[in-house]
């Protein structure tokens, strides 16, 4: 087994379960690293270390007395800051946050990850109220990038990014409305999963906009982001927005292959978004896929761009009402460019949001036509890899864009309309990562989760650690 800074999730959780390894030991590790590399990557905003403990030994006593520890036996996780952990406020990277009163119990899907024998070690830092593709929170501080100290994290979810890629955490949960799950995995080369809306219970998590929000998980392997996957699912009566699936049929495991599939790289808007890197990457990605006898196709997808135009209508409104009383009383305590954001959403139109809804069904409906003669879509992640902090501007095609809003458009367009996706990374020779997403139609995550795996035994995409990683 490798070191156990870089130990994958499942290896950890078959050693612990074995009785190779004490989770306590696995939970003194992981926290000892946090204590020297957290300065570094400024990651996490809380360290719950008395509590790792206490649940580490609590895996070993079940081992030691003869239970099932669980599919995930002393594997330490940690969570973006706007899920709920018992005796800690909610912040969602805000200062305002900061005065609730401490959370009296955990998330959802924390308690079903501690079910299945995890071991919760902190909370991780993240863009104030989620509105951020950058991690550069002015209220903690950057987040800054394993591969790069001097490079963007991406965000919202930029702790989990960092703490993923960085060795601090085997498996993270962050929250994607607009692509905060794919931007941080793509700049920092690690898996993400943004499952189908409604596939994942978001009870207990401060809410950005309700209608976009997706949870899901960061990993180093798809080995990791299926066990950590498979441990969250389940119907919830506290989230109104998640789905009470029928039962289906019998689908491919993780470990078959993927032959005779069906995939597109999509033309028109969204291929002319994407820079140099990113396109390279696709096209490594695509091939794989061909010498594993996938047919390639073409397909269009030319409501794209009014599709990230209705998102980004909706997710102004809809955000901007729910902090209204906030922009009211306490206008000065948030981030000047969230708070502005917030501000311009007050002011929209109705007529305007209404509008945004039926293209938003409009492009659903183009997506699933195109889902009637392929089974997945291949694109970039991100258009470039990750930039420098501070950077306010990036160059697409020769035009200079502001770079806050336009890290996320080319996964803005798919959390519009809740579909699955994963983001493999691919490292370039010479060059950062940039991630690579895998879209498929609703309820399909395990054919995406396949995909990657297939791209991950092929070395192209695969999660590498950084020079970072070498202290602690």
């Amino acid at each position: 087994m490798r070191d156990l800074q870089w130990a994958m999730a499942h290896e950890i959780a078959e050693r612990v379960g074995s009785g190779q390894l004490r989770a306590r030991d696995v939970a003194e590790a992981a926290l000892r690293r946090i204590a020297v590399l957290n300065p570094e990557v400024n990651a996490f905003t809380g360290v719950t270390g008395e509590r790792a403990l206490s649940e580490a030994d609590a895996v070993d006593a079940a081992i030691a007395a003869g239970r099932p520890p669980g599919p995930l036996a002393g594997v330490p996780f940690a969570v973006k800051n706007l899920f709920d952990v018992a005796g800690l406020p909610t912040l969602a990277g805000s200062r305002i946050n900061r005065d609730r009163a401490p959370a009296r119990r955990d998330a959802t899907l924390i308690r079903r990850l501690r079910a299945a024998g995890a071991v919760l070690t902190g909370t991780l830092g993240m863009g104030e109220y989620a509105y951020d593709f950058t991690g550069e929170n002015s209220h903690e501080g950057a987040c800054r990038n394993p591969h790069d100290l001097a490079r963007m994290t991406g965000g919202s979810s930029s702790g989990c990014g960092a703490a993923t890629a960085a060795g601090l955490a085997p498996v993270s949960l962050g929250s994607d409305t607009n692509g905060s799950l794919r931007v941080p995995a793509s700049l920092c080369g690690v898996f993400s999963l943004k499952p189908t809306y409604g596939r994942l219970t978001r009870a207990g998590t401060f809410s950005f906009v309700d209608s976009l929000d997706h949870l899901g998980p960061f990993a180093r392997s798809v080995t990791d982001l299926a066990l950590a996957y498979d441990a969250m699912q389940g119907p919830d009566p506290e989230d109104h927005g998640c789905a009470d699936r029928p039962a289906e049929p019998a689908r491919p495991t993780l470990e078959d292959g993927i032959g005779r599939l069906r995939f597109a790289r999509p033309g028109g808007w969204l291929a002319a978004q994407a820079g140099p890197m990113a396109r390279v990457a696709a096209a490594a990605v695509a091939h794989v896929l061909e010498t594993e006898g996938c047919s390639r196709h073409e397909v269009a997808l030319d409501g794209a761009a009014a599709g990230r135009a209705a998102a980004y209508l909706i997710t102004n409104s809809e955000s901007a009402a729910f902090h209204l009383d906030r922009l009211r009383s306490r206008a000065g305590e948030f981030d000047p460019d969230t708070r502005d954001r917030f501000l311009a959403g007050a002011l929209l139109p109705a007529a305007w949001v209404s509008r945004a809804q039926r293209v938003r069904a409009w492009w659903l409906a183009q997506a699933m036509e195109a889902f009637g003669r392929v089974d997945a879509l291949i694109l970039p992640a991100t258009p470039v890899p990750a930039p420098l902090r501070g950077d306010k501007v990036l160059t697409l095609g020769g035009e200079e864009r502001p770079l806050r809003p336009n890290l996320g458009l080319l996964a803005q367009p798919f959390s519009c309309i809740g579909l699955p996706v994963v983001t493999v990374p691919v490292f370039l020779p010479g060059e950062l990562p940039i991630g690579v997403q895998i879209v498929v139609p609703p309820w399909r995550e395990e054919l995406a989760l396949r995909i990657a795996r297939v791209l991950e035994r092929s070395d192209v995409a695969c999660a590498r650690p950084p020079a970072l990683c070498s202290l602690g």
